[in-house]
């Protein structure tokens, strides 16, 4: 997530960027992309806006290891680890986040939770794509649905570039065509003011070859087992908040 962070922004040209990390090789794949690298989190930590983006596991270890002012401004982005947990082990303030991969190529989809983002932290969110400010309490759901959603439509793809493939597609060819649509058609819900359902009525045409496939999709358990993958994933992150809520 750091490296898809550091690569968003570079496209900018708007932010001065430091990555630490204790590992350079990690360091050396993200060093085209920002101005400084270093193995050293003193380095790293000056900035005003300071972002955190280690597993989970390592949270505890790097707040001990930084220290942090009243006057700065720390954005977690790890799964399950609660505004309330880093509070406790820094003076500067909390913003809590659940972003995604895509932040790599500005098309970010991002939860916000903790301290209301001041101007740079909306300044740095806008910069990698859309987010939204919700309760802590649905940190959770937002980890499963943005946090892990690209996953579950990468597979989608890959399901449906597959099917292309048997038909006698290029294999090229039909992953192209799967993922613009995607693109195409989760544009086209950002900014049509039709909702899900009739912009599915408006493909299918009567006795036409959408209808066919949605009969099939609406026959099946598709929709139910893209429910339980959410839920998985998010079963999964309130086990995270709850160990992080008894230390």
């Amino acid at each position: 997530m750091g490296s898809a962070f550091i690569k968003g922004l570079s496209r900018t040209g708007t932010h001065d960027v430091t990555a630490c990390d204790p590992d350079p090789s990690a360091l050396d794949s993200v060093a085209p992309y920002c101005q400084q690298t270093t193995t050293t989190v003193d380095d790293a930590v000056e900035s005003d806006l300071v972002v955190l983006t280690v597993k989970p596991n390592a949270v505890d270890d790097v707040l001990q290891a930084i220290d942090l002012s009243s006057d700065q401004t720390l954005v977690t982005a790890a799964a399950g680890v609660t505004t309330e947990f880093v509070e406790a082990r820094t003076d500067a303030t909390v913003v809590r986040i659940m972003p995604n991969l895509p932040a790599e190529t500005g098309n970010m989809a991002a939860a916000v939770a903790g301290d209301k983002p001041d101007a740079d932290v909306r300044q740095l969110l806008d910069s990698l794509g859309e987010a939204v400010e919700i309760d802590e309490g649905l940190m959770d759901t937002a980890t499963a649905l943005n946090g892990s959603g690209p996953a579950f439509v990468f597979y989608l793809i890959k399901a449906m570039k597959q099917a292309g493939v048997e038909e006698g597609l290029s294999a090229d060819d039909a992953e192209l065509l799967a993922a613009q649509t995607f693109k195409g058609a989760a544009e086209t819900v950002l900014q049509s003011e039709r909702d899900v359902d009739e912009l599915i009525e408006a493909v299918c045409s009567p006795k036409g070859t959408t209808i066919e496939g949605m009969t099939v999709l609406r026959e099946s358990d598709v929709e139910t087992e893209i429910g339980n993958a959410l839920f998985a994933a998010s079963d999964r992150a309130r086990e995270l908040s709850e160990e992080y809520d008894s230390e």
